[in-house]
């Protein structure tokens, strides 16, 4: 089984979502995955229960072999 990292990157709502990158976010939370629905998965509870969002911030999730 391959491991999938969920990247999940807090920007803020001026950064366009091209543009949102781990470089150019407000914050980097990175786990650790057994498949890409589960990335998905892990990166919207880690946003619900977080509760990252606020004013003027928005986040992205992106899946892949290493963080």
């Amino acid at each position: 089984m391959n491991t999938v990292y969920a990247l999940i990157l807090v920007c803020a709502a001026t950064t366009a979502q091209p543009d949102c990158t781990r470089e150019t976010a407000l914050d980097v939370i990175t786990a650790k995955t057994p498949s890409v629905f589960a990335c998905l998965m892990t990166g919207q509870a880690s946003v619900a229960r977080d509760q990252l969002l606020g004013d003027g911030r928005y986040t992205k999730v992106v899946c892949g072999g290493r963080p």
